[in-house]
C-alpha cells in the first residue's frame, strides 16, 4: 500500500517563490555598470583647398575665386592646401570706362595699377591708359626682394564682380559711400638680372580712339576691356597668391605673382585695339 506523499510546508513554498521573483533583480544588481560610450574626438576643420576651373587657363572668375579662398585662409591663420597655381596660364579681362570718360579738365590722376578712360582735346578723342604701380617696396613683395628686381602692379577692380563686363548695379543717389579700396591684384615680377624688355619703368600703356569723319565721337556705354595675359609665378613659399592685412577688421589684400606676357585694350565686343607683348 502506497503511503501518501506529504505536501511541502507553506514556509518552504514561500521561500521558493521569493527566490523566483527576486532572482532577476538580484542578478541585475550583481552585474557591473556599463561604461559610458567614449565621446567622439573633435573633428578638425578641413584645410581650405584651392579648387578652380579644370580649364588649364585661368580666367577672371577662377582667379578671383582662388584669391577669395586665400584671403579667408589668411584671416583664419591657416595655410591653403591643394595644388599651387604657380605655372598656370591666365587670361584676365576687366571692364573700365563703364561710367563714361573722365573730363580732360579733371585734376585727378588715374590710380596706378588701374585702367582709365578720359576725353582728349575738345572731346574729339578718347584716351585709354594704364600706368602700372611700383610695388617693389610693398609689404607683399618685401620677403622676395632678393629674388625679384622689380614688381609692377595691376589691380583687379571690383573683385566682387566675377564677370568681365560692366556692372549692372544701380547706385543709390542718397548713399554717401566712397569707392571701395583695392584688395586684389597681380604683380608682374622681374627676376634679378633677368630680361627687362617687358618692364614699363613708370611708362603707361596708352591708346587713343578717334572719331570717323565729321561724326561726333561717342563714348561706348559698355566701356572698354583691359586684357592681362601670362603665367602665374610663385613666392618664396611656393604659392602663387599672398595675402596681408593691417588689422583684424581689415579685408586682406591679396596679390598673385605673375610673369606677364601680354597687355591689350579691347572694345566691349572683343575687338583688339592695341597690344604690348613681352619681347
Amino acid at each position: 500500500m502506497l503511503e501518501p506523499i506529504a505536501s511541502p510546508r507553506p514556509s518552504v513554498v514561500a521561500l521558493a517563490a521569493s527566490l523566483l521573483l527576486f532572482g532577476p533583480v538580484l542578478g541585475g544588481c550583481q552585474r557591473e555598470e556599463a561604461e559610458p560610450a567614449p565621446q567622439p574626438a573633435p573633428v578638425a576643420a578641413p584645410t581650405p583647398v584651392v579648387t578652380v576651373a579644370s580649364s588649364p587657363t585661368l580666367d577672371r572668375a577662377s582667379l578671383l575665386q582662388a584669391m577669395d579662398l586665400a584671403a579667408s585662409a589668411f584671416a583664419a591663420g591657416r595655410e591653403v592646401g591643394g595644388a599651387s597655381l604657380a605655372g598656370r596660364r591666365f587670361v584676365v579681362r576687366q571692364a573700365f570706362g563703364c561710367g563714361g570718360p573722365a573730363s580732360l579738365s579733371a585734376e585727378t590722376t588715374p590710380d596706378d595699377g588701374l585702367p582709365a578712360l578720359a576725353w582728349g582735346a575738345r572731346n574729339q578723342s578718347l584716351k585709354l591708359s594704364l600706368a602700372p604701380g611700383d610695388w617693389s617696396q610693398s609689404a607683399l613683395i618685401a620677403d622676395d626682394a632678393e629674388t625679384w628686381e622689380a614688381a609692377e602692379g595691376f589691380w583687379l577692380a571690383r573683385p566682387w564682380l566675377r564677370t568681365e563686363g560692366c556692372s549692372a548695379a544701380q547706385g543709390d543717389p542718397l548713399a554717401q559711400g566712397q569707392a571701395s579700396p583695392q584688395t586684389m591684384g597681380l604683380a608682374a615680377v622681374f627676376n634679378e638680372g633677368g630680361s627687362r624688355t617687358g618692364r614699363r619703368n613708370g611708362r603707361a600703356y596708352e591708346f587713343t580712339v578717334r572719331g570717323e569723319g565729321d561724326q561726333p565721337l561717342v563714348a561706348p556705354a559698355q566701356g572698354y576691356r583691359l586684357v592681362l595675359e601670362g603665367r602665374m609665378a610663385a613666392f618664396a613659399d611656393g604659392r602663387a597668391v599672398r595675402c596681408r592685412a593691417s588689422g583684424l577688421d581689415q579685408r586682406p589684400i591679396c596679390i598673385g605673382a605673375v610673369q606677364l606676357d601680354r597687355v591689350a585694350f579691347e572694345d566691349a565686343d572683343g575687338k583688339m585695339l592695341s597690344e604690348w607683348r613681352d619681347g
